[in-house]
């Protein structure tokens, strides 16, 4: 389910005959809504790093009457925007949906989820680099610690990397979700037994299993590269709109906007964060963490 459509379509204000940029096309959901509004005049560029996901996109759009007239699905990752525009031209609206999408958290051969047992992959495209397994092997325990501080602000680092490398250091095999999962759980055995430690549990998996995909993925650096390159893709005028999912992000997106507007490269930013309606977060639990920034380009 998509998040902040309609947040998003009244910020953009897209008017048929426009370009855009989909920066982040995943199920193709926002791609659809935005498509609507051109209604049939102009064009959409749309990005994706996963060639699994994105191909079943792009049927999807075609099934929908958006053949390659209206729609272009390129498989690159966003960092790269700048090349796109060389070859497109630039936007009048783009959109960046970060994080990872609910096609890859269900699918448990790609391993983003902590609840449904498969190989610890993470990777948003699984023929390039390494795997999140492979990543466990290659770095050192004060690594992993440092990882997870940076990337999600774990509380129990410490404990959690004591027993993920004790465990490697005995050879045991770290390559499943189900393996990391029970040592997150066994690093947090010493809480109280109440209401409360599962919970704990729960966001520490959570927050671990976020740390390495954004260090298998690469993602601080990725969206640091995008948003450097963002001004000089977007038309004057042109209108930016990004969703975040975790604080790093977000912290990233605001330091950016608000650089933009002292620079003068940005005439407007949001002032303040955007979030999804509490029915939206009531329909989709996947909207609670959610936050919406835009920016204007002057």
């Amino acid at each position: 389910i998509s998040i902040m459509v309609q947040e998003i379509l009244d910020f953009l204000q897209i008017k048929p005959g426009q370009q855009g940029l989909d920066a982040t096309l995943g199920y193709g959901g926002h791609t659809s809504a935005m498509l609507e509004q051109l209604q049939g005049q102009g064009h959409i560029y749309g990005l994706d790093v996963d060639p699994i996901e994105s191909a079943k996109t792009k049927e999807r759009l075609a099934a929908k009457g958006y053949g390659e007239e209206i729609v272009t699905v390129k498989l690159t990752n966003f960092a790269n925007i700048d090349q796109v525009a060389k070859e497109a031209g630039k936007f009048d609206f783009v959109l960046a949906d970060l994080g990872v999408s609910s096609m890859q958290i269900d699918n448990p051969e790609r391993g983003f989820s902590y609840k449904i047992d498969g190989p610890l992959d993470l990777r948003m495209n699984p023929q390039k680099g390494s795997s999140a397994a492979q990543r466990l092997l290659e770095i050192t325990e004060e690594e992993f610690v440092g990882m997870m501080i940076e990337n999600s602000d774990e509380p129990y680092a410490e404990e959690i990397a004591k027993v993920v490398f004790g465990k490697l250091a005995k050879g045991q095999a770290m390559d499943t979700t189900t393996a990391l999962r029970e040592a997150i759980g066994e690093a947090l055995s010493f809480l109280p037994d109440d209401k409360e430690k599962k919970d704990i549990v729960k966001k520490s998996c959570q927050r671990t299993f976020q740390a390495l995909r954004i260090d298998v993925n690469s993602e601080f650096e990725v969206l640091y590269d995008f948003l450097e390159k963002l001004p000089e893709v977007l038309k004057p005028n042109g209108r930016v709109a990004i969703l975040t999912f975790h604080s790093g992000e977000d912290r990233l997106v605001k330091k950016a906007f608000k650089q933009g507007l002292k620079q003068g490269v940005y005439q407007d930013i949001c002032k303040d964060v955007i979030r999804p309606s509490a029915e939206e977060c009531r329909k989709n639990g996947r909207a609670r963490s959610t936050k919406m920034r835009w920016a204007v380009r002057s």
